[in-house]
């Protein structure tokens, strides 16, 4: 008899506790979608008064073999109508024609600064080392560190500046939009954002001096230069991975006046436009979300898969008489990421439909995480742009860690 109770009460008891630490992480998600919405600003919602004589900037835009994407992003910022404008582009290695647009881009424009990088010195990413070079060339009061693919709107330039100027900034990063791409690659991605923005990092302390919280953008990092000056510089994060949000955390910590803004209606690109894209994306994950261990990228796929299928999962296990009170903790899991998810979706104008329905794609986004680790592993480090960086080499130079 007892035996029989056993048998039918652990299970019961393991699987409530199941359901309702997945009710934690969807609680602590809908809390951070509440926040993001209530405290990160709209750029192009702000209004802010034009200086009597703009500083001047500079854009750095590193660039390797995307000869398909930079022409049309720079004549979106070529467009621009900024007063005091240096255009920086950086042909870091490239073997196609990005190298002989960017000539094109220069002889056409007396505003467009070209950089040519033949040779990545040892102990350097090759895009950091891309950035150093280019922040080499930059003359500008304000230098804005942006990606080759990116498209700016009319204006976006000017409003950035006025913000940083009206609060005293140092550094502001830009949430663009991800424009639309195949419909699994949309789901994968709007997984990866909402766990970003409301879970892992939270952007809605950035402003708060006194927090260490920093985020940062590759695909708008604009500083201000002497800010930029007191920090240790590029050659601290040359190994780091994560360059963007490393160079937030520079920031912060050299006591930078730092914010974060959505600027999706002003900035937009296309980030991954496969899965193909996507899984060869996700390989710096092993360096800069498992500082190249193996057994974290393992763990990290077993949680992704448990946490974010509960909300299909878990009302589920209503459907047992013994586990009535699993399934209605379940039902809590759906209804909680449900709200975050249109909440999340709603603030980044972004599809309602696509946002509820990320849980579907998790084994796809679990399965990318394990080839990730264990193509770290074999290779002993990751392969990223035709160079092999070393796994202990990118373990020493890891500046960002969860917070």
């Amino acid at each position: 008899m007892s035996q029989e109770v056993i048998i039918t009460t652990w299970p019961a008891i393991i699987l409530t506790v199941y359901a309702g630490g997945c009710l934690l992480y969807w609680l602590r998600t809908l809390y951070g979608a509440i926040r993001v919405r209530r405290s990160i600003r709209r750029l192009s919602a702000e209004r802010c008064p034009a200086p009597a004589v703009w500083p001047s900037l500079s854009v750095v835009v590193p660039a390797c073999d995307e000869g398909d994407k930079i022409a049309a992003a720079a004549a979106s910022l070529a467009a621009q109508g900024y007063p005091d404008l240096q255009l920086v582009f950086v042909d870091d290695r490239s073997t196609d024609d990005t190298g002989a647009i960017i000539d094109r881009l220069a002889a056409a424009d007396g505003r467009v600064t070209a950089v040519r990088v033949g040779h990545l010195p040892e102990g350097w990413l090759g895009k950091v080392h891309a950035l150093q070079r280019g922040l080499e060339a930059a003359r500008g009061e304000f230098v804005l560190f942006t990606d080759a693919d990116v498209h700016y709107q009319d204006g976006t330039l000017e409003r950035a500046v006025a913000y940083m100027l009206r609060d005293r900034l140092d550094h502001l990063a830009a949430v663009p939009s991800l424009w639309p791409a195949t419909f699994t690659t949309d789901l994968l991605i709007g997984q990866f954002i909402r766990q970003l923005l409301a879970l892992f990092i939270p952007p809605w302390r950035i402003r708060d001096p006194r927090s260490k919280a920093f985020f940062g953008v590759g695909a708008f990092n604009m500083v201000r230069r002497k800010a930029f000056q007191a920090t240790e510089g590029f050659a601290w994060l040359r190994m780091d991975t994560g360059d963007d949000m490393a160079l937030g955390l520079m920031m912060k910590r050299a006591g930078g006046r730092c914010d974060v803004v959505w600027a999706g209606d002003l900035l937009g690109l296309h980030w991954y436009r496969t899965i193909r894209e996507a899984m060869r994306g996700c390989e710096k994950a092993y360096a800069s979300g498992a500082n190249c261990r193996l057994r974290r990228m393992v763990l990290a796929a077993a949680l992704l898969a448990g946490l974010e299928l509960s909300p299909v999962v878990t009302p589920l296990l209503g459907l047992w008489p013994s586990l009535r009170v699993a399934g209605l903790v379940g039902m809590a899991n759906l209804v909680v990421f449900a709200l975050a998810a249109v909440l999340l979706a709603r603030w980044a104008r972004a599809s309602v439909l696509r946002s509820l329905l990320t849980p579907l794609v998790t084994p796809v986004t679990a399965a990318m995480v394990l080839r990730a680790g264990l193509l770290g592993r074999l290779r002993g480090g990751i392969v990223w742009r035709g160079t092999l960086y070393p796994a202990a080499a990118l373990r020493a130079g890891r500046r960002v860690k969860p917070l």
